[in-house]
């Protein structure tokens, strides 16, 4: 259904499982697991999986806040791994062309932070043309209640609830849980 010619496949984002990204976030040990097992799934079914790593004054390249979570392994070989700035996966990375050549029109998106890198690349494949599917137990924030935001677990609920019926001309959202997920 995607706008995009020619991109019958779908790839497996997961986006800024990084150390200082999700330290202290809530169920980040269940969101973790079920990404692994979202990335045993797509590997098993030849489906590409695509990492993607936010840089920032507070994320600096090789530092220990800046590396993925431990319990997520990348198979270098064969995974790519797409460096970011900005909260939108898209925006000034190579991700599309990345996509293209797989041949990607729909993309599953995981990881953090749901009120920022994740809303903003869930609403920039859609407007890119891509169909999205958000697993609904594979994201988090961090708390930011001191600032007036929601509690972690509204934030979350919230984007679960308003992704499940987004869609554009030609363009699909979603939300499902990881035992749904169809690649």
């Amino acid at each position: 259904m995607t706008t995009l010619p020619n991109r019958p496949h779908t790839a497996l984002l997961i986006v800024d499982v990084q150390n200082g990204v999700v330290d202290g976030s809530p169920h980040r040990d269940e969101v973790i697991a079920n990404i692994n097992t979202l990335l045993a799934k797509a590997r098993s079914e030849s489906v590409p999986v695509i990492w993607i790593q936010h840089s920032s004054d507070e994320l600096k390249p090789d530092s220990a806040p800046w590396q993925y979570v431990p319990e997520l392994v990348r198979e270098e070989d064969t995974e790519a791994l797409v460096p970011k700035r900005y909260g939108d996966s898209f925006e000034d990375t190579e991700l599309e062309s990345v996509l293209a050549r797989h041949g990607v029109g729909r993309v599953v998106v995981t990881g953090a932070q749901t009120d920022a890198c994740i809303r903003s690349t869930l609403h920039g494949a859609m407007v890119r043309g891509y169909d999205v599917t958000l697993v609904g137990d594979a994201h988090t924030t961090e708390d930011l209640t001191a600032y007036g935001a929601p509690a972690p677990e509204l934030v979350i609920s919230h984007t679960n609830l308003y992704w499940q019926w987004q869609e554009a001309p030609g363009r699909k959202g979603g939300t499902v849980a990881t035992s749904d997920v169809v690649f």
